[in-house]
């Protein structure tokens, strides 16, 4: 039981008192409510001040919040007396502590306890501002909870748990009655287990057979297992991404869990004979190496989904992690009706991913069984944004236009929306798309907001999300939502990558160096590029011979530039080599202005460096947002030339 228990029996009582009148603010008090760890109970500590917030600013202040941090609005609200100066300091309070949680060499867990006490006293307030008549009453009911004798919250969750022991259907009889046996021994056993221990990792399923042809079922098994198990507001899922490199580890499960932050592995086999499906899985307590529930399954395909949220829920139980009726829902969920549909859709997905090498070869096959799926079942959202994704992939392989990449990937989007847009990951590619591709900062935190609050577990989502707040000048919820990233896929290099990209707006180049070289060591064949990375971050700190030695590895296979480089370094350092590297892209018409701008920039020619700045705003390139908020361009922000850009792409300049 956490040391904040008392905070979080009193949050429930105000979450029962609340009764609808706020959707937002419940939502976010029932993943407060729910988990038993500091960090994520800081994270929706500061969600519920967010929605209070958002609300006080367009009631009192007559304005939409947009992108304005919590402190500035705050501010605003004591300096118009719009608020009681007592709850005013328990604002700036949960606002200032609240970050701590992301930073766990800077933070104790007792902090937890100041700040659900300073969200205790806000909802308070916050509860009498909205409803004062109910506010009374719910004064009346605190006593009588203090007084022991409330309880109102404790019965939600047995009717909670009630449901939950209802969800599984279709199973044998006697698999019912061993299951409930199962369940009860190891609920037992898991009570002295952390509350806030709730993690697993689902490993790749083995194919006994080793069909090589079949391997994008047990592929696509773990998937849609982990998509349902995501669901789970308090149930933290690391990725497949991380997980599947583990794939015939000889490392054990215990030693497995510990690299990837899991408490319980589940793991599996799958075997198709002709349309019926043989399914192994089994739950291990990673901590104990302790075998925790398994189950068999023998159906034919027609009960795919069914088996799908079968395992979900049943995992969910074993762990003692609570789901709710929306997740319950969103869970049982199916997606199409038509199971050659549904099978050609997993192997896009599986094609999507695949990392042999060259990696874009795959996306060809993968976009043929998109639209295959498409074609099969036109309502199958999934498809269309599976569709959406191999556009964005092309596109950012520069195998076609931006212009057709970007129109034929928002189609795809906008037609997934239209069918379903409870999809997080469809969410997510829109909020992309607004943020590099649009410009629309407003519209695209509403989209990260959107898919995050459909799946806690978007791991790609949370990081994406970190690099729009450095953009909008919130670099504190940037850093909380890129660790949050961070511990639910630890070793993804994308996830990485803009772990680096956050690093270095901050200034942090060692920190960033650091993070390219555990790129590097994940996926070594991504050393080369990686090497041009480190080569401009050494740049950044002045270490120009190092700086070269990458640079060199980086364009190793561009036999004209590798050759500029090391002639204007030999000739005059690191100045010839920037000279000879800008005399070689000016040349060229695929190579980004702002490259050129930084390399002006870095020699002090601050004319010819907001003069491609200029060039890559017209263009409308897609990197360009990085640079407001990049501390490396710190020297021009007194340019009234750089302030004017910076007001034109509606971001802040300092």
């Amino acid at each position: 039981m956490p040391i904040w228990s008392t905070e979080i029996k009193e949050l429930e009582n105000l979450y029962e008192s609340l009764g609808g009148r706020s959707p937002e603010l419940e939502k976010e008090l029932v993943s407060l409510i729910n988990t038993g760890d500091e960090n994520v109970a800081l994270l929706y500590s500061r969600r519920c001040l967010e929605v209070m917030i958002t609300d006080l600013c367009e009631c009192e202040l007559k304005k939409s919040r947009g992108t304005e941090p919590l402190k500035g609005i705050i501010d605003k609200l004591q300096k118009e007396e719009k608020v009681p100066s007592n709850i005013i300091a328990s604002m700036h309070g949960l606002n200032t502590l609240s970050t701590f949680g992301t930073h766990p060499k800077d933070f104790d867990p007792e902090q937890v306890k100041p700040v659900l006490n300073n969200l205790l006293i806000i909802i308070k307030w916050y509860l009498g501002y909205k409803d004062p008549v109910r506010f009374s009453k719910l004064k009346a009911e605190e006593e009588k909870f203090r007084s022991g004798q409330a309880g109102v919250f404790a019965k939600i969750d047995r009717r909670l748990r009630k449901k939950t022991l209802m969800v599984i259907s279709g199973v044998l009889f006697s698999v019912i009655i061993t299951f409930v046996a199962l369940t009860v021994f190891n609920v037992i056993k898991f009570n002295s287990r952390a509350e806030g221990d709730i993690s697993i990792a689902v490993l790749p399923f083995t194919n006994p057979g080793n069909d090589t042809t079949q391997e994008y079922i047990s592929y696509g098994l773990v998937e849609e297992i982990l998509d349902r198990l995501c669901r789970i507001g308090n149930l933290k899922v690391i990725s497949h991404t991380s997980s599947a490199r583990f794939k015939n580890s000889d490392l054990s499960l215990k030693e497995i869990a510990s690299k990837l932050g899991a408490s319980a592995i589940l793991e599996g086999s799958v075997q198709k004979s002709g349309n019926k499906l043989r399914i192994t899985v089994q739950l291990i307590d990673a901590k104990t190496d302790t075998h925790l529930w398994s189950n068999k399954y023998d159906n034919v395909l027609s009960d795919i989904f069914s088996i799908y949220s079968q395992v979900a829920q049943t995992v969910a139980r074993e762990l003692n992690a609570v789901i709710n009726p929306e997740e319950k829902q969103l869970i049982e969920k199916i997606p199409t009706d038509n199971l050659e549909a549904h099978e050609a859709y997993l192997k896009g997905q599986f094609f999507l991913y695949k990392s042999d090498y060259p990696y874009y070869n795959n996306l060809d096959s993968a976009f043929r069984y998109f639209e295959k799926a498409k074609d099969i079942d036109p309502e199958y959202a999934q498809a269309y944004a599976g569709i959406c994704d191999v556009w964005a992939f092309k596109q950012q392989g520069l195998t076609v236009t931006a212009a057709e990449g970007n129109a034929k990937s928002m189609a795809a989007i906008m037609k997934a929306i239209e069918l379903d847009s409870t999809i997080s990951e469809v969410q997510y590619s829109l909020a992309h798309k607004r943020t590099w591709g649009l410009w629309d900062w407003e519209g695209a935190e509403t989209a990260f907001k959107k898919s995050i609050s459909l799946n806690p577990n978007n791991a790609i989502a949370h990081a994406v999300y970190s690099n729009l707040l450095i953009f909008i000048g919130r670099p504190e919820e940037a850093m909380e939502h890129i660790e949050l990233a961070l511990k639910l896929d630890p070793m993804n290099t994308f996830i990485l990558l803009f772990y680096s990209l956050d690093l270095g707006a901050l200034g942090k180049y060692e920190e960033a160096i650091k993070v390219f070289e555990d790129m590097a060591r994940i996926e070594p064949g991504t050393s080369n590029a990686i090497a041009g990375r480190i080569g401009w971050a050494l740049f950044a700190l002045r270490r120009y011979r190092e700086a070269f030695e990458q640079l060199k590895i980086f364009f190793s296979n561009d036999p004209e530039l590798l050759k500029a480089i090391e002639r204007g370094y030999t000739e005059d350092g690191w100045k010839g080599l920037l000279i000879s590297y800008n005399e070689v892209c000016l040349k060229r018409d695929n190579w980004s202005p702002i490259d050129i701008a930084g390399n002006y920039f870095l020699l002090g020619d601050n004319d010819n460096a907001l003069y491609w700045l200029e060039r890559a705003f017209e263009a409308h390139d897609p990197n360009l947002p990085y640079v407001p908020s990049d501390v490396f361009w710190d020297n021009l922000r007194d340019d009234p030339r750089f302030q004017d850009l910076c007001r034109r792409m509606n971001l802040p300049y300092k």
